[in-house]
């Protein structure tokens, strides 16, 4: 077998390669769930999806992966030896030099994409009036960053030939799920490559955020060559955060209904600053980490859900002057309210959702990936919150399972902690709580599940037609 380790981010990640499946079966059944270090491993089993087919339909394309998505059975990490990411690259040019960048007749833009193997996509017709014109850029990194050198040294020479004395930084736009980890604990990460490439990066504020525009401008000032330099590690650290949170969620979303990977927009590619053009599905994208689209069958009943968030976090998850928790509650569809601290020193706070299963989805996501962002929890530090949800009392042995089976097997399929705690008192309504603790995809999966219980529950307790009975007919006006 033959390892492909990355190590360089939160979650790593380490794909091994077999020569027969029936080893891979092995290996999977005997690691997945084992300790190491205290740490359960995770183990999914990711098709070879770039050995060659058999039969003469084995050639392809050449070149860089294809634009869009990285397929849902593998999470871009595939079995290649160097990780390769659907990443494009964004950047932002001032209006007057777009022309230059195109070229008479479009034959610069065509010797660049030529020269480097890319494809480019010049926004002209967005925000018409405005000062700066996005610019998207699809090819290996490599290709990436050749093109983007060879961008900024076409404005400089139109600088220079127009008399433009303003400096003319590079501004590479980077989704805002990632922008946390590039900056990394207390600056770190930003430092460094300030530090390694000679340049001065800024980094726009949240505030400019909206669930319109996902995205934040990182600044680069210093010579081409040092913007070239910082480009690649600025986007190397976006490509693995990516790498890193499609692995996390290939481990898990197999095993929530609904989930489509293909509709995660976890980057900007389809429309300009957006996820990719789902049918049906609006293209305003959420603030934080993974850009969930959950689709839900049916008409789901409402839920609720008390989360539990650190104290300390309670301001980031309302925004300034309610903002947040206002477009949080209106992306996902749910009520979202922080309940009261139940005493002066308390470590906890309650965040109460109420929704259906989509809403409960979609607001979840986003408090997971804003206490990431937020750095309340550290760099290699999974996040891991607490979820009660009421059930009816009669319902509780259900979900525990003769000798404890059901909620035992509920702990290994989704590897999040699930408990129903002894000698609870019911409420005034004849419920008592479940508490679910695990990282996001853990903790959805498992709400799921004892939600699949609790509708077996109520179809059985419903009563039965009698035989013969006739449905009653519709009175006549």
């Amino acid at each position: 077998c033959t390892p492909t380790v990355n190590t360089d981010t939160e979650t790593a990640v380490v794909n091994v390669r077999y020569a027969a499946k029936d080893q891979a079966r092995l290996a999977m059944e005997k690691l997945n769930g084992s300790m190491m270090e205290n740490y359960a491993l995770k183990v999914s089993y990711i098709p070879d999806e770039t050995a060659a087919p058999e039969g003469p339909s084995a050639g392809g394309r050449r070149g860089f992966n294809a634009r869009g998505t990285p397929r849902s059975g593998s999470p871009g990490l595939g079995a290649r030896p160097k990780l390769q990411s659907d990443i494009p690259l964004r950047i932002l040019v001032p209006t007057q030099f777009v022309g230059a960048i195109i070229g008479k007749e479009g034959a610069t833009i065509r010797n660049i994409t030529k020269q480097t193997h890319s494809k480019i996509d010049i926004h002209r017709k967005e925000n018409a009036g405005a000062a700066e014109k996005p610019i998207t850029i699809h090819s290996t990194p490599e290709g990436c960053s050749n093109a983007c050198t060879t961008i900024m040294e076409i404005m400089q020479k139109e600088a220079l030939d127009t008399k433009f004395t303003e400096e003319i930084p590079l501004k590479i736009l980077a989704h805002n799920n990632f922008v946390g980890r590039l900056i990394g604990k207390e600056g770190r990460n930003l430092k460094k490559i300030e530090q390694d490439t000679g340049t001065k990066i800024t980094i726009s504020p949240l505030q400019d955020l909206t669930l319109y525009n996902p995205e934040r401008t990182i600044t680069v000032k210093g010579s081409i060559e040092a913007c070239a330099r910082a480009e690649e590690e600025v986007m190397k650290k976006v490509r693995e955060s990516y790498d890193s949170d499609m692995a996390a969620m290939n481990l898990q979303s197999n095993l929530i209904p609904g989930l489509n990977l293909n509709a995660l927009g976890l980057f900007p590619s389809g429309a300009p600053g957006m996820g990719p053009s789902i049918s049906g599905l609006p293209h305003t994208l959420p603030l934080q980490t993974w850009d969930c689209v959950y689709i839900q069958q049916g008409h789901p009943e409402s839920e609720t859900v008390h989360l539990f968030i650190p104290a300390l976090a309670v301001g980031a998850i309302i925004g300034k002057q309610g903002q947040h928790i206002k477009q949080l509650s209106h992306f996902a569809g749910a009520s979202i309210k922080i309940a009261p601290a139940e005493g002066m020193d308390a470590k906890q706070r309650m965040v109460i959702i109420i929704g259906p299963p989509e809403a409960q989805f979609k607001a979840q996501c986003r408090i997971f990936g804003k206490l990431k962002e937020e750095n309340f929890f550290g760099p290699k530090e999974e996040v891991k919150l607490e979820a009660h949800i009421k059930v009816p009392s009669f319902a509780a042995g259900r979900v525990i399972g003769k000798g404890g089976k059901t909620v035992n097997e509920l702990q290994n399929l989704t590897c999040a902690e699930v408990v129903v705690p002894r000698d609870q008192t019911p409420d005034e309504n004849d419920q008592v709580i479940v508490k679910i603790s695990g990282h996001f995809f853990a903790c959805q999966l498992a709400q799921r599940k004892i939600q699949e219980i609790l509708a077996q529950v109520r179809r059985q307790q419903q009563p039965k037609p009698t035989s013969g009975a006739q449905p009653p007919q519709p009175r006549r006006k």
